[in-house]
Parts: structure tokens; C-alpha cells; sequence
């Protein structure tokens, strides 16, 4: 389909950017209407079966038609979920698009009138050993290179945990920023990571020799801090020993769960230059005041302490949230943004402009599913054809604006300050006394009781998954939002290569969608009222994702053990629903393949995604449950654990491999070896009865084949247990742990189905 230019009301032409609807939208829209008529055809099956077990019972009154309506409304249950589930996926595949965007068109346009909007990068890290502070440098060097007026662009890094190792690591990269930034313009660099540009195939001139060398030894430098666990003065140069008091802030008593506000403005485009002239980017240091009696929200506060700090200092109206490690990848990136945010009128509507997550360092196979391409690419496409994508947390560009309130409410409503409002203009500079007083009183700990902040303005608190949650009030109130996906990443970050922190990441995304679906704010009610019915369906698939935990245990684990004691809860191969079932089995996964090799995927890696979702479920999704719950009855408390970014050169490895890391003893690993053993007993329990009742063949063909299907997703696991003696193979203790289990669950079902 040609491409369709979104209306605009500028008066003159070029354009900034233009959209096509994808022409899956239609074939998916009539096999939609096609698997509803098929869902609505299984539940009347499903009832009609129910009542006939229902009158069976009454009229016999025996403990088996009891356990066979146990079974069948297990089953119903699973398929209940399942259909509720595929309903809310379906808002996401009505109206897909893909944008393009003319940055070239803006450039000439603000060259034209010159002005560059001013521009604020937030950068979080909260541990140098689990984030190292070299992947946070490079991260924030790669957008101080960006390809834009370097006066307009400022750095606030915000170090949750008050490293001080992470804090010279920041000293060492305004030095290093001297030379790089004009060797990036110099040689017109696209990867402007000095990290990611290295382990390329750079040039081999003196100069890039040369640049390198200063990058060891800065690299070298930090690394060497942060093994040695403490800042001595011998890594420090006299200017640094006598300019930077700050230091001395990390005294006795300081800890990263209590401690004073640290902020320090370690470059200011006002005064600083690099090596030939050129205004340096703002870079600031920001450390926000903890204290144990206080409450504090983790990511979420640190942007919103960040978002006060940068509009005492320097208020720009344009914002850009990044991970500490999801360094740029493209120096035209901030100019792509503008073309939706800086559009004449039209533009004024929007809150943000979301860049899909992309990951450098993937095995072949992507083995973990890290990708995650329904999350960051496929559902995206769609929602942008409704009202707009989801914020993701990480390379997200936002209208300053939008954090403050309703398009219709005015921010001076609602700001207790007057230079926190988004138009109010800073006319002092960044290293003034009354800036550094201001924005030292806005980032205490205690600054926001009685405010606004986090409920009604800001980054949202309420859910451990604050960046859903702050894009989806953000469009309850009415702001939309745009998916630019251009054929570059825009942002490469890294992932966990290790299994369990993988789900443990999971997990806690799972409990933080939970906090949104059991609130007052649950897309299916307050979202369908407030964005109405699509967009609300769409939200509601996310806040509904742990929701997947439920049939995909239930069919895990119920069939196989019923069938091991002889009884049967699937349909025959001569039954109407065998046809039903391969049906929405076909089709669901035909489907879900073709959405991945549209957005450039391979089937291995389709494979390997598909397998995530089925062990996420029996672990992330269904521990997050019994975590949510446990803490709603306040058995249990919540915390936010970051993510470990340290790669283990012997796990790194097997990762190479395709190998599967287990290694550690987790539940998580128990209850995934425990479907692998349940569901391999099964298959052999179904041989045996073929080979020796082959007209029972037709009977025992569904469960064989549903349990055959786990056995290949679990191919990893049986590796794991049997066949490998590595230090990634799984624990004696997690294998002994499972079969005492599934003992247990044998007899348990066995005494049930036979009493």
C-alpha cells in the first residue's frame, strides 16, 4: 500500500513525517471474526458438557462425576483465560502502521529559524556492581555526541545508590568528553558509544589510535576503582583533588540508604569547551537525599527528582529517559523525535515518542527470547495506529509538558513552585548559587509530601512497572503518543544472560502489571471508559499478562497427571472439539509467527519466544501471583532488585552456545523440572498403552501430543538434568527437589480422582 501522508496543517511542504497502515490489518481483521466463531462454537461444546456432568452427578451422586466437573471447569477455566486473553491481543492487530520520518526536512527548518529546543537526557543507575559505571559513561557519551547544537543538550545521571566509584567514573568521562565529542564530528562517527565504536571495525588512523589509548586508560582507570571498591587519592589529579569538595560529601555515616543530596555540575556548556572550542554538553551528577524513616519510589522517584532538578537548572522543554544501559545508536536520533514533538500545532498533542528497545550481544538463537519483539515492536505498531504506544522506560522522548498535568489543565495548577513549571525559562546559570540551592531543595527526600508528585504529575508511583504505568494515565487523560521505528535502532542496550535473572526481571514486571490490573485504574474498566474500548483492551492485555500463568499450568500439569491415573480431560481424536482445538492451536501460533518474521525475526528465534512464554508462565508470571497476593495480605513486602549487567566470562560462554544457564537452585527451576517429568511420564504412560491397546490410540493421541509439544520446549531442561556437567547444568538438589514433588502431586491426584 502506498504510503499515506498523516494529515498536517503546516502551510508549506516538505513534510516531517508519513505513515502506511500495514496490509496484514484486513487478513487480520476477518480471521479475527473467524476465531471468535470458533471460541463462541468451544464454550457452548463446554457447557453442554458441563450440564451433562451436572445432571450425571445429581443423579448418581458419586465422589468420580464430582472430580470429572472438578476437571472440566479446570479446563474451562484455562480456556476462559485463553479466550479473554487472545480478545484483549486483538486491539493491537486492528490498525496496525509503520512511520518515516525527514529529519533532514526539521534540520533546515530550525537551522532556518534557529531554534534547536533545548534538550534533557535522563540517565538512572543505582548499583556499580550490577551496572557498571564504564556501560553508564558510554551511555551517557553517546548522547552527548548526538548530532545537535551541544549547548542545548544536558546529562543529568541520577545514581540511586551514592556510589562514590560511580561518581568519579563521571569525573573521568568530562574529561575524556573533551576529545571525543569533536572526534565524533570530526569523522562523522554513527556508533558515538566510544565502547560500542572500539570493538568495531574502526579506522586505523593515528588519531583513532590515539583516541583509544585515552579511552584505556580512562576505561582502565575506573575499572580499576571499582574492582579495588574505594576512591584513593592516587587516582586522582590535583585539580580534581582540589575542585571537585564534593568528595568529601562521602564520609562516615554515608550509605546508599541514607545520605544527603549530592549535586555536581561536572561540565557547563556556559563556561566549558572541548579540545577546539566547541561548548560542551551540561553533564550533571545527581544523587538524591535517602533517609531510612523516609518512603522512597525507586525509578520512578529518582525521574521525577531528576525532572525537578533539570527545570531549576536548565527546563528544557524536550526530555529523554534512557537505561544506563541503552546507549545511542544513531546521532540523528533526537532530530527523528522532533519531527512528531516539534510539528506546528499538531504536535502539541503529544506526550511522547517511544524507540523500540533493541540488544546488542544476542546469541544466534536468542535463546532467552530477549528481543521480546511482542512487546517492543509488534504490539507497538498496533497501538500506534489507535492512540499511541506504550512508554517502555527507556528511549523515550517526552514533551516536558505532559508530565504536568492534562493538555486542558494548565501546569501552574498543579506545580508547587513557579520555576518547576515547564515555561518557566532559567535565566541563571547551572553553577549559581541560588540554581544549586533550588535544585538541592527539590531533590530532598521529603520534598514531595503533600504534593502533587507521582499521582498527578510526573513519573506515576503505584506499580514496580512505572514506565507502563506513567504512559497509560498519561493517555487516560488524554495525551496520545507515537512508535518511531526507524530501519537503525535508535538505542542498543544490553540483556541478562543468565536464566534466572531473566525471570527474576520478569517476575517483578509481572507483580507491577498486577498492582494496575487490581487497582482503581484497571484498563478493562477506568482505561475503556477513559481511551475507550481498543486502546483499553490494549493496555488491559498488559496489565493481564501474568494472566497467561493460568492456563499454561493447568494444561502443564492437570492433563498429564489425570492421564497418568487414567483419566482422560482432553477430547478424542473422533470428537468435534480434536478439530476445534488444532484450530485455535494452528492458528494462534501461525499468527504469532508471522507477526515475528514481519519485524525482521527468524523462526529459530520465533521458536525460542514461544518457549520463553511457556516457562515465564510456569515461573515469572505464576511466582509474581503468589508474590502480589502474599503482599496484598501483607505476609510479604515488595522491593525493587536491579537487574545484574555484570557478564561472567564462563557464562558468557555457554550463552555463546545456546546453552541454557541454571546453575543456582530457584523454584523456578523446580516447578519448570517438575512439567518436564510430569508431562515425559505422560508420553511414556500413552506409549505403552498404544503399544499394548492400539484401538486406544485415538483416545490417548491429544495428550500424547500435547505432552510430545512440552517435552520439545523442554529439551533445555532434560539437557540440563542428564547430559551436561557443566557449572550452568541444573542442581542435584533442584532435580531431587522436583521428583519428590511430583511424587507428592501423583499421589495427591491419584487418592482425589480414585476416592
Amino acid at each position: 500500500m502506498a504510503p499515506t501522508q498523516s494529515p498536517s496543517i503546516t502551510s508549506s511542504p516538505p513534510p516531517l513525517h508519513t505513515f502506511h497502515v500495514h496490509r496484514r490489518a484486513i487478513p487480520y481483521r476477518l480471521f479475527a471474526m473467524i476465531y471468535l466463531f470458533a471460541i463462541i462454537i468451544l464454550f457452548y461444546q463446554h457447557l453442554h458438557k458441563l450440564i451433562n456432568l451436572v445432571m450425571m452427578n445429581s443423579s448418581t451422586s458419586t465422589s468420580t462425576s464430582s472430580n470429572s466437573i472438578f476437571l472440566h471447569l479446570s479446563m474451562i477455566l484455562a480456556d476462559v483465560v485463553l479466550a479473554f486473553m487472545w480478545t484483549a491481543t486483538q486491539a493491537c492487530r486492528m490498525r496496525p502502521i509503520q512511520r518515516r520520518t525527514f529529519p533532514d526536512n526539521l534540520a533546515k527548518m530550525l537551522e532556518k529559524s534557529g531554534e534547536y529546543p533545548g534538550l534533557d537526557v535522563f540517565i538512572c543507575t543505582a548499583d556499580p556492581y550490577k551496572e557498571p559505571p564504564m556501560s553508564v559513561v558510554n551511555t551517557a557519551l553517546s548522547v552527548m555526541a548526538y548530532e545537535y547544537p551541544t549547548d542545548k543538550i544536558s546529562v543529568y545521571v541520577s545514581d540511586d545508590g551514592g556510589s562514590k566509584l560511580t561518581f568519579f567514573a563521571f569525573m573521568e568521562a568530562a574529561k575524556f568528553a573533551r576529545y571525543w565529542l569533536p572526534f565524533c564530528r570530526e569523522k562523522r562517527l554513527v556508533e558515538r558509544s566510544p565502547e560500542a565504536y572500539f570493538s568495531s571495525n574502526h579506522g586505523c588512523s593515528y588519531k583513532d589510535e590515539e583516541m583509544k589509548t585515552l579511552y584505556e586508560i580512562m576505561k582502565g582507570r575506573v575499572e580499576n576503582v571499582v574492582e579495588r571498591g574505594e576512591l584513593n587519592n592516587e587516582y586522582l589529579t590535583t585539580s580534581q583533588l582540589h575542585e571537585r569538595d564534593t568528595l568529601s560529601k562521602w564520609k562516615s555515616g554515608f550509605t546508599r540508604q541514607d545520605h544527603p543530596t549530592i549535586i555536581e555540575v561536572l561540565l557547563d556548556s556556559s563556561e566549558d569547551k572541548d579540545i577546539t572550542g566547541h561548548k560542551m554538553p551540561n553533564l550533571v551528577y545527581v544523587s538524591r537525599e535517602k533517609s531510612r524513616t523516609s518512603h522512597h519510589n525507586f525509578k520512578a522517584g529518582a525521574l521525577n527528582v531528576l525532572t525537578r532538578v533539570s527545570a531549576t537548572m536548565t527546563n528544557a522543554p524536550v526530555i529523554l529517559t534512557l537505561d544506563c544501559d541503552m546507549y545511542s545508536n544513531d546521532p540523528i536520533t533526537p532530530l527523528r523525535a522532533l519531527c512528531f514533538l516539534w510539528e506546528p500545532l499538531k504536535g502539541l498533542e503529544l506526550a511522547y515518542v517511544q524507540f523500540p528497545q533493541h540488544f546488542c550481544g544476542i546469541n544466534e538463537n536468542d535463546i532467552y527470547a530477549n528481543e521480546i519483539k511482542r512487546l517492543f515492536r509488534v504490539n507497538p505498531m498496533g497501538m500506534d495506529g489507535l492512540q499511541g504506544t506504550t512508554y517502555v522506560g527507556t528511549g523515550c522522548f517526552f514533551r516536558r509538558r505532559a508530565l504536568f498535568g492534562s493538555p486542558s489543565t494548565s501546569p501552574r495548577l498543579v506545580v508547587e513552585r513557579r520555576e518547576l513549571d515547564p515555561e518557566h525559562v532559567v535565566g541563571k546559570d547551572v553553577k549559581s548559587e541560588i540554581v544549586l540551592s533550588k535544585a538541592h531543595l527539590v531533590a530532598s527526600c521529603n520534598y514531595e509530601d503533600g504534593t502533587n508528585w507521582g499521582s498527578k504529575i510526573g513519573f506515576r508511583y503505584g506499580s514496580l512497572v512505572e514506565d507502563y504505568y506513567t504512559g497509560y494515565k498519561l493517555q487516560c487523560e488524554g495525551w496520545k503518543s507515537v512508535f518511531c521505528d526507524p530501519e537503525r535502532p535508535a538505542f542498543l542496550g544490553d540483556i541478562p544472560i543468565n536464566l534466572h535473572d531473566v525471570l527474576s526481571q520478569n517476575k517483578r514486571w509481572a507483580i507491577g502489571l498486577l498492582e494496575v490490573a487490581f487497582s482503581k485504574y484497571c484498563p478493562l474498566t477506568y482505561g475503556i471508559k477513559s481511551m475507550g474500548l481498543l486502546m483499553g483492551l490494549a493496555y488491559t492485555h498488559y496489565a493481564f499478562w501474568p494472566f497467561w500463568s493460568i492456563p499454561i499450568t493447568i494444561y502443564a500439569f492437570l492433563p498429564p497427571l489425570a492421564f497418568i491415573n487414567g483419566v482422560s480431560t482432553l477430547p478424542k481424536v473422533t470428537d468435534p472439539l480434536f478439530c476445534l482445538y488444532v484450530f485455535f492451536f494452528v492458528g494462534a501460533y501461525a499468527q504469532d509467527l508471522i507477526d515475528f518474521l514481519l519485524t525482521n525475526g527468524t523462526i529459530m528465534r520465533w521458536w525460542s519466544e514461544q518457549r520463553m512464554w511457556l516457562i515465564r508462565g510456569l515461573t515469572s508470571y505464576l511466582f509474581g501471583y503468589i508474590d502480589f497476593f502474599l503482599q496484598k495480605l501483607g505476609i510479604s513486602a515488595l522491593g525493587f532488585n536491579v537487574t545484574n549487567k555484570v557478564i561472567d566470562d564462563e557464562q558468557s560462554k555457554r550463552y555463546e552456545q545456546g546453552a541454557f544457564e541454571f546453575g543456582v537452585t530457584s523454584p523456578f527451576f523446580v516447578v519448570l523440572t517438575m512439567a518436564a517429568i510430569v508431562n515425559l511420564i505422560a508420553f511414556v504412560v500413552g506409549v505403552i498403552r498404544v503399544v499394548f491397546f492400539p484401538e486406544k490410540f485415538g483416545e490417548v493421541f491429544v495428550q500424547m501430543l500435547i505432552s510430545g509439544f512440552v517435552m520439545v520446549n523442554c529439551w533445555p531442561i532434560y539437557e540440563g538434568i542428564a547430559l551436561r556437567v557443566d557449572k550452568g547444568r541444573m542442581p542435584t538438589k533442584t532435580t531431587t527437589m522436583a521428583i519428590l514433588l511430583v511424587g507428592i502431586l501423583y499421589c495427591a491426584t491419584s487418592i482425589t480422582l480414585k476416592s
